[in-house]
């Protein structure tokens, strides 16, 4: 049973782990079994944190643990001063998981307040740019994917980063969910697809997301980046390899890994 003491003590490892750029062997008390557990640990380690957020990580839940936890997508944080542009050197946990993931980044304009967009029509209204851009997956414990969602959740949804690829002209009149996208680690595909086989696509993942932190209490009318979602794929890394992006005539995006330094 998970309790605020248990939810604050694995908050605090967690934190102490990123803070120290080292990995943990095990996870650092009950895994939460429940998305409600595990928002709450995310939510405390955000308030220990103390950093200032600049957006958040969507991740797709799969079947049938999506029927079984009532949700069919994730969250995490995405850390101010993790946000870099193109080119960057991105660090992460050398000892615990590491990924990069190609993803649509779509950022929600100032002032908004509810209610949640209904559709894409009223969720583009709501947006004031698009990117190209690189998530940085990374936790100092290993298992954070393989143990599951309610896992991933607790520890910041797995995000260590976000890469800033260039903005997208036109986007309000582009499918986004038609382009291509290729994901490179040291130059060779490990990945190709569109965002058509995201549940519902970008914008879905804009409207996830803003019920989420609404509900969570969390205020969002200072403007956010959304990370989408991995198009192509979670695709493991190791540091000193580089992670690209290309997303068909739109460009491409890359950063280097490097390994987190105590901070």
């Amino acid at each position: 049973m998970h309790t605020q003491e248990t939810d604050q003590a694995i908050a605090q490892a967690f934190v102490a782990a990123r803070r120290s750029g080292q990995g943990m062997a095990t996870y650092p008390g009950p895994a939460p079994a429940t998305l409600a557990d595990a928002y709450r640990i995310q939510d405390a380690a955000i308030a220990i944190d103390g950093r200032a957020v600049a957006g958040w990580k969507v991740g797709r839940i799969n079947a049938p643990l999506d029927a079984q936890l009532g949700a069919n997508r994730l969250a995490g944080p995405i850390f101010a001063d993790a946000v870099a542009d193109d080119g960057a050197a991105m660090p992460v946990f050398a000892d615990g998981f590491v990924a990069g993931e190609a993803e649509w980044l779509l950022h929600v304009a100032p002032g908004f307040a509810g209610p949640v967009p209904a559709d894409d029509a009223a969720t583009k209204a709501i947006i004031d740019e698009v990117r190209i851009g690189i998530e940085i997956a990374s936790s100092p414990y290993p298992g954070i994917n393989a143990d599951g969602p309610c896992v991933t959740v607790s520890d910041y949804g797995n995000n260590a980063g976000l890469v800033l690829g260039a903005p997208v002209a036109g986007w309000a009149d582009l499918d986004l969910c038609a382009i291509s996208i290729a994901t490179r680690i040291d130059g060779a595909v490990v990945g190709e697809a569109t965002a058509a086989t995201m549940l519902d696509g970008p914008y879905g993942a804009v409207r996830f997301l803003l019920a989420n932190l609404m509900a969570r209490g969390i205020d969002v009318s200072g403007g956010l980046w959304v990370s989408s979602g991995a198009v192509t794929g979670v695709h493991q890394a190791l540091v000193g390899q580089s992670v690209s992006a290309s997303f068909g005539d739109l460009g491409q995006v890359s950063c280097t890994l490097t390994q987190a330094q105590p901070r």
